[in-house]
């Protein structure tokens, strides 16, 4: 270090200054090592601001003026002092292996003996302020974090800490030994306010302040201590009251944040009390130069409905900017890093509305997406919304489409162990409801359109495999015959073949009226009506299945018929049961009994009948190709609860008779001729 600032100096003096240039060096070494707290903002105040001094600072006007560019910049802008406050945090550095943490707490004690009727505390065990942070504090844009948006800095305004001039006139530090305050008011020392360093030697003392904090902890290393403007403490409370539950959602740093109000009355709190974790699970995939990780959030919030707990699958992607991109403010910026956050269950809410757009902390945007969209957007001076209309914000809406993309084949392919099941959940998703803003709703057609060519829809198999396809190449089934097809699974039927009839078929937990607006949106369309005789005739559902699942084949056919199938070549499958002569159960076809006169089938219309009409016609060795059909299917259309849509289908679409005994007596008249064997048999019968 020694020698690399050595060299730099040689280069800044010239070699004939060498030995001036390694004084200078050692001399502001010993300077910064030796100074104690006290004495560096003794420093600051003689040097900078000429106090103690008999000369007139040079530069005071030009304070004078930043100061009240200052002033005037706070006051035009709506700046929302406690989200600039999280930000610095964010922005702070942390000790290895410390959980960064933010609290405040809010006190209606006067511990700064300023008359203030609440003061507000901030708790941050940052690593502390540095010499050099003390200085740039005590300076107008001179930020320490200036140009280094590359190393993960999220502070934007240039406003920074300054922005708790807002609620108070007073802002005290303790960091690191430092007890300073500043003053709103101009220093009647050097005519300047704001950035004034004072030394705080009696009020609030460290005691008190530990008091609050909690006197069995130690006080973390910075502690800034706020006695609010009388007409800002409601405002105040209402914005600690008002912290969004997923505020640690795209913070890397901020692991715990909490808000809770400090009275020796606890029933004069008015605040409601919070406390937010983030815990991530970081397993990383990386590929397409992205990573994918949990995130857990919980939050505690005293007497409140507030969901305890929720975890967020998170996607990270960087996309190159392009170079019409480019904005004044980003000019350092080489990439986009963009996160989008699926949760999974209910979004941390705490009442309030769920932001669609962060950057790095919530805006007040609803995008009506199930998702959460992060990135590096210009905000508006509210820090209340993104511009949609500014063009570096508009290349991050571009690649937003593609994150998605990528971000939902992952969540949907590549959890291995989970069931197909549990993928439809995956599918909630999609952005299928419009959003309120014309430039998202480019965001989500494009995410539509690119969907369309991705093999993303789960398929039914029947397999331990799982397999994926366009939406374009998949199709839905009726409710009914889903039903039908389970039943005649559990007793044995194969259906390992069910995606082989031109479509594959959509997986059988995910074709649910629940999803309909999720597979319109994909663009899922049912199976064509042929599809059904194909399946029917490739499955054994006729003979392979129990009667009382064959009546619910009946029936699915009947209620459908006229809508979908007769029309179809349901007609040609041998789909009709009927006793043959040698008694053995047969198939035969709707377009046999109709049209070609094949077969001729008859029902009992009696149920005592049934066995004594079937055995009888085999001793007519069934005349005319009239068959009955068999009494195991007859008794279960007689014990079922639809058997008058069945009979009904079965007597006007297929011309089955239900005839009694009398009228099959009357049928075999006409059919006997001059046979005497059955001239005989019929005597007897």
């Amino acid at each position: 270090l020694v020698l690399r600032s050595y060299f730099i100096l040689v280069r800044e003096y010239g070699h004939a200054n060498i030995l001036n240039a390694l004084l200078l060096f050692l001399l502001s070494e010993r300077r910064l090592v030796m100074a104690t707290p006290r004495e560096h903002i003794e420093e600051i105040r003689r040097k900078k601001f000429y106090i103690g001094r008999e000369e007139e600072n040079p530069l005071t006007e030009d304070l004078h003026q930043a100061v009240k560019n200052l002033s005037a910049e706070l006051y035009a802008k709506d700046v929302h002092f406690l989200m600039e406050l999280i930000q610095n945090a964010e922005d702070n550095d942390y000790m290895e292996g410390l959980e960064p943490s933010l609290e405040f707490v809010i006190t209606s004690r006067d511990i700064t003996a300023t008359g203030a009727s609440a003061t507000l505390l901030v708790f941050n065990n940052e690593r502390g302020f540095s010499p050099k942070n003390i200085e740039s504090i005590c300076s107008v844009g001179r930020s320490t974090k200036k140009g280094n948006r590359k190393r993960g800095y999220i502070g934007e305004k240039g406003i920074g800490f300054k922005s708790v001039f807002l609620i108070t006139a007073r802002p005290y530090i303790f960091s690191n030994g430092y007890q300073i305050r500043f003053n709103e008011e101009p220093c009647s020392y050097c005519n300047v306010g704001y950035i004034v360093p004072e030394w705080v030697d009696d009020y609030p003392t460290l005691s008190v302040i530990k008091q609050i904090y909690g006197s069995g902890t130690t006080l973390p290393t910075t502690t800034i201590v706020l006695p609010l403007k009388p007409d800002k403490v409601k405002p105040v409370k209402h914005q600690l009251s008002s912290i969004h539950p997923e505020v640690l959602l795209f913070l890397s740093k901020i692991r715990r944040l909490s808000v809770k109000e400090d009275n020796e009355d606890p029933r004069l709190n008015t605040v409601s009390s919070i406390s937010i974790s983030s815990e991530i699970n970081f397993v990383t995939r990386k590929n397409i130069d992205a990573q994918s990780y949990m995130l857990h959030l919980s939050a505690d919030e005293s007497g409140g409905d507030l969901e305890k707990e929720c975890s967020y699958h998170m996607w990270r992607q960087r996309f190159p900017v392009r170079q019409e991109n480019r904005v004044e403010r980003r000019m350092e910026v080489e990439e986009w890093v963009i996160t989008l956050a699926f949760p999974n269950g209910q979004r941390l809410h705490r009442g309030m509305n769920s932001p669609g757009f962060y950057a790095f902390l919530p805006t007040e945007m609803v995008t009506n997406f199930p998702f959460i969209i992060q990135a590096d957007f210009v905000l508006a001076s509210s820090r209340e919304t993104i511009l949609l209309d500014n063009k570096w914000n508009q290349g991050i809406l571009d690649c937003v489409p593609s994150a998605f993309i990528n971000a939902f084949i992952s969540l949907v392919k590549t959890t291995e162990d989970a069931p197909v099941s549990s993928l439809p959940r995956m599918f909630g998703f999609l952005p299928v409801n419009s959003p309120p803003y014309p430039q998202l709703n480019d965001v989500r057609e494009t995410i539509k359109a690119k969907l369309v060519d991705e093999n993303i829809v789960p398929c039914e198999s029947y397999m331990e495999q799982k397999f994926f396809h366009k939406p374009c190449e998949v199709g839905r089934l009726m409710p009914a015959f889903w039903n039908l097809l389970n039943k005649a699974r559990m007793q044995g039927v194969s259906l390992q073949n069910i995606s082989s009839h031109g479509r594959y078929v959509l997986c059988s937990s995910f074709d649910k009226e629940t999803y309909n607006h999720i597979l319109n949106f994909l663009g899922v369309e049912p199976v064509d009506d042929e599809w059904y005789a194909k399946c029917i005739r490739s499955s054994n559902l006729v003979l392979g299945v129990s009667e009382d699942v064959y009546l619910e084949l009946l029936l699915f056919l009947a209620d459908k018929w006229r809508s979908h199938f007769q029309k179809t070549n349901i007609k040609n499958i041998p789909l009709l049961k009927y006793v043959g002569r040698d008694g053995d159960v047969s198939l035969c076809s709707i377009k046999e009994v109709l049209q070609l006169n094949v077969k001729r089938l008859l029902l009992s219309s009696e149920h005592h009948h049934i066995s004594w009409l079937i055995d009888w016609n085999r001793e007519f060795r069934c005349p005319a190709d009239y068959v009955y059909v068999p009494k195991s299917t007859q008794e279960a259309i007689w014990s079922c609860s639809k058997r008058q849509t069945i009979l009904q289908w079965l007597s006007d679409q297929v011309t089955v008779k239900a005839v009694n005994v009398y009228q099959y007596a009357a049928l075999l008249n006409d059919l006997l001729n001059s046979d005497r064997k059955l001239a005989i048999t019929y005597a007897h019968f």
